[in-house]
């Protein structure tokens, strides 16, 4: 059971990670020290970036569940 979380675990935070760098800057802040505060006429719609939310909660709701099930599990 610890292996098939620890795995879980993994492939969650990888999801994470790419999903969180899909997502649009919507302001200021350490993206636009990147570049990321240049416009783009090649942005999503807001279908794309609704789905993408949605997503991007739902993964998180995943990687919360085996963070709090690997830390039940060990704590024994």
């Amino acid at each position: 059971m610890t292996v098939g979380l620890s795995i879980a675990l993994i492939i969650a935070s990888i999801l994470m990670i790419l999903l969180v760098l899909l997502h649009r800057a919507k302001g200021g802040g350490l993206s636009t020290l990147f570049g990321g505060g240049v416009s783009s006429s090649l942005g999503g719609s807001s279908v794309v970036e609704k789905n993408l939310d949605r997503l991007t909660v739902l993964v998180g709701t995943v990687w919360f569940v085996c963070i709090i099930g690997l830390g039940l599990l060990l704590k024994n």
